[in-house]
């Protein structure tokens, strides 16, 4: 089941994505980051994480970095966000 999840997704990103101009606003994208949650969580919770990154990225959020957390989440990483954000301002 993971493995069609991924073809699917992988699929969408080599076909469909390039038709339309960049619209995420995460990094990374969120085909990049359903495939790292089926990766990382398996078929179901991977697929319950990626949707709901694909339900939050609309006009009325500010984006950001959001990475796939180690844990089950299906909430924005905001920890990972900082410790982001953090490190870019010490450069």
């Amino acid at each position: 089941m993971k493995k069609i999840l991924m073809v699917l997704v992988r699929g969408y990103q080599r076909f469909i994505s390039p038709l339309f101009p960049p619209t995420c606003r995460y990094s990374p994208t969120c085909s990049s980051y359903m495939l790292t949650a089926l990766q990382k969580h398996g078929a179901i919770k991977g697929a319950l994480m990626g949707i709901a990154r694909i339900l939050r990225c609309n006009p009325l959020v500010h984006g950001g970095y959001d990475p796939v957390p180690d844990h089950f989440s299906l909430r924005r990483n905001k920890a990972a966000e900082m410790a982001y954000l953090e490190e870019m301002k010490l450069k």
